[in-house]
């Protein structure tokens, strides 16, 4: 009977010890990954960044990330040893924008770490350093497939006044102004963003935009496709009509500055489809993650209209969004 019991004691501290779940691997760093900034004083609502990594348990783990301090995407290294993921930023210095103070060199290290499936992470280095949470960027399967069915549009700018609007650092939206019907700002503004939140949608905006300006409309509140003074300049990934770093228009089809010009954007899923000035620049084309815009990083999740204002002078009207609904079988 001795040797039963101790058997038995045996065996379940066995099976005991295997029921504790093990420490994440690094291979699990693997993925794409939506990231939620908290102490960050730029973003009152929330703020968004993204990190992409492969490799990660092997000797060429790479990775790819959208964030603090450039919302472009970048190709970074990153090594992970012992659960724990770092990559860093490095810029040289650099001329001011628009004549302005130039910027200084940058060096910020990140440090992540796994926690319940979830990403915890920090910087050291910056000027104001902050902690940020990381969760899987959802799988999305719905696609342009001719199964979404228009609604009723609705308008949502109504000429008058900023109604339906707030600001992503303000409620009042700072920094813009109703003058003569258009929707304004001087420049230094705030974002713009619907207090509704929409899914799939087809939107209609026209914009005009002056010399050393430029601004974006944010789908979701997560994706730019972007407004940018470069007329009669090359297609760019920073350009008129790129989905801001993700995205390569076929051409710049942008108008000169100080005319007036017309964004038809669609979105179903991750599937985008931009028309400017008659125009269409991609069809379905495919959006992987986050872009600098971005204050809202729940991709599953229906997300606002998003105007950019902090970037120079830029005036929209005839702001008009048609949702989308699944067609019924």
């Amino acid at each position: 009977m001795r040797t039963l019991a101790l058997s038995i004691a045996h065996f379940i501290a066995l099976t005991g010890a295997l029921a504790i779940p093990s420490l994440a691997a690094d291979t699990d760093f693997n993925g794409r990954w939506d990231l939620i900034v908290h102490n960050n004083p730029g973003c009152t609502v929330t703020c968004a960044w993204w990190l992409e990594v492969n490799g990660a348990g092997t000797p060429t783990a790479k990775g790819s990330f959208v964030g603090f301090p450039d919302g472009s995407l970048h190709d970074i290294d990153v090594a992970v040893k012992d659960g724990v993921l770092r990559f860093v930023w490095d810029r040289a210095s650099a001329p001011g924008r628009n004549g302005g103070a130039p910027s200084p060199a940058q060096h910020i290290d990140y440090e992540v770490r796994l926690a319940n499936g979830k990403l915890e992470g920090a910087t050291k280095g910056a000027k104001r350093d902050v902690t940020f949470t990381g969760e899987r960027a959802p799988v999305i399967d719905e696609h342009d497939d001719g199964s979404w069915v228009k609604g009723k549009a609705i308008t949502l700018f109504n000429g008058k006044d900023l109604s339906g609007w707030g600001g992503i650092l303000s409620p009042d939206a700072a920094g813009w102004t109703v003058e003569n019907g258009l929707l304004t700002s001087k420049g230094h503004a705030d974002n713009l963003i619907t207090k509704e939140k929409y899914w799939n949608f087809e939107v209609h905006a026209e914009y005009k935009i002056e010399e050393g300006s430029n601004s974006g409309v944010g789908l979701r509140g997560r994706y730019e496709v972007q407004i940018a003074a470069d007329y009669g300049k090359p297609p760019g990934m920073h350009g008129t009509g790129a989905l801001y770093t993700r995205i390569l228009p076929p051409v710049n089809a942008g108008k000169p500055n100080g005319e007036w010009q017309t964004y038809d954007i669609r979105l179903v899923g991750r599937e985008v489809t931009t028309t400017l000035n008659g125009v269409k620049l991609y069809d379905k084309g495919t959006i992987i993650g986050l872009t600098g815009i971005a204050y809202d990083p729940y991709e599953g999740k229906p997300g606002s209209l998003e105007l950019q204002g902090d970037h120079g002078a830029v005036q929209f009207r005839n702001i008009v969004l048609t949702p989308l609904t699944k067609k019924a079988k």
